[in-house]
């Protein structure tokens, strides 16, 4: 078995006992493989073996790699600029990083040409550090509201990226907390909003998301290996 084979074997393995821990078998977890920097022919071996779901950062990277890689969902799981979404709209499958109304209002805008209603996740920033993007927990209701009026828009769940710190506590703090936020909406039956998805979790820390309520995960170090930067 490849490398690549042998690393997403043992992810999923993983997956599975931290899954089992909160009472969920591994298939209730949707793993999206990120796939920054790593070129198509990594991407297509981990298609291969059964990877169903990629995620990229960039869209120029989206546009190089679109035609090279074979049938997948698409994830955009890095910040986006409203100038690039007419690039990405008719191509990927779920947009995670929505942080502002006036980028929901382009998705909207983008989607309703293409005649498509494009998932997205609201990207919330749990920890408050200044140097990750995402929305603030108490502008929530405010974006969800406006959402509400929008056709080609589909909110369905909440996205975050945790704080570069080696204190585990914390970290596991902050999921409980995104995890409750996740649950209090699920309860207000918006319309057009269905929290089917908090995307939580990356190679170092997936498995205490998992434990804490994650349902979509995004690896890509611990599958294709350390990234090589040019």
């Amino acid at each position: 078995m490849s490398q690549i084979g042998e690393n997403l074997k043992q992810i999923r393995e993983r997956i599975d006992d931290a899954a089992k821990k909160s009472g969920r078998e591994g298939k209730d977890i949707t793993l999206v493989a990120v796939t920054k920097t790593y070129p198509p022919e990594a991407v297509n071996e981990a298609i291969d073996r059964g990877v169903t779901d990629i995620g990229e950062n960039k869209v120029q990277e989206i546009m190089e790699k679109y035609d090279k890689v074979k049938p997948v969902r698409w994830h955009l799981i890095g910040h986006l600029q409203t100038n690039k979404v007419k690039y990405i709209i008719d191509k990927v499958y779920m947009i995670h990083s929505v942080d502002s109304i006036h980028l929901m209002d382009e998705i909207e805008r983008q989607a309703k040409k293409h005649g498509v209603v494009m998932k997205i996740l609201i990207q919330v920033n749990i920890s408050g550090e200044e140097s990750k993007f995402g929305i603030a927990p108490e502008e929530l209701d405010r974006m969800l509201e406006h959402a509400e009026g929008l056709k080609h828009v589909k909110v369905c769940g909440l996205m975050t990226i945790m704080p570069n710190v080696d204190n585990n506590v914390s970290i596991r703090l902050h999921f409980v907390n995104i995890k409750k936020i996740y649950i209090d909406i699920s309860k207000k039956k918006y319309n057009n909003i269905t929290m089917d998805y908090l995307s939580m979790g990356m190679s170092g820390d997936f498995e205490m998301a998992i434990e804490e309520g994650s349902n979509m995960v995004r690896i890509g170090r611990a599958i294709f290996g350390e990234r090589k930067y040019i």
